[in-house]
């Protein structure tokens, strides 16, 4: 009976969104988990009118797809505005993928994840976490490292840190 349902499957989507200013290992993680449950993975960089982003949408694209130059079959990188769960809806994805990285991101995302299902019943969040050597980092804290001459070349990717000491330097 399963390998009947699987057949008639439809290809699972899933958006990992974020703001990705910049992008980390730990994102990199969550990206790799959610290609080991879904087909396919769009990270939507998030564009928030209210927040100030150290790197330009278009520097924060060419960022992430720099990670994965080999992967364009199952993963798109787009942009999103406006609600996440519609966006989700007209792609036909499956689900959203939330990174959690402690239990006070879980408040809030567990309430997120709420009104988006009372909005599109059809999208499902899934909380991933990061692997422990990534639970502890996020965009903003690494950002504040760099700034402040800190050594963060083991928590982005390569280029990203070729950016990052670039941007500081030059301040």
């Amino acid at each position: 009976m399963a390998s009947n349902l699987n057949s008639h499957k439809r290809k699972s989507l899933a958006i990992y969104p974020g703001t990705f200013d910049p992008i980390t290992m730990g994102h990199l993680d969550i990206i790799d988990r959610a290609l080991n449950l879904f087909d396919r993975v769009i990270v939507a960089i998030a564009i928030n009118p209210g927040k100030k982003p150290l790197f330009s949408l278009q520097e924060r694209i060419e960022m992430i797809k720099k990670c994965f130059p080999d992967d364009y079959s199952r993963i798109e990188i787009d942009t999103v505005s406006g609600l996440l769960v519609q966006y989700a809806a007209e792609k036909n994805a499956t689900a959203i993928i939330r990174g959690l990285r402690a239990v006070s991101d879980f408040d809030y995302e567990f309430q997120l994840a709420l009104m988006n299902k009372k909005l599109e019943r059809e999208v499902d969040t899934i909380f991933l976490m990061p692997g422990f050597r990534w639970i502890y980092i996020s965009s903003s804290i690494i950002k504040d490292a760099a700034r402040h001459g800190g050594d963060v070349c083991e928590l982005v990717p390569a280029h990203v840190n070729q950016a990052l000491l670039s941007v500081f330097r030059n301040n």
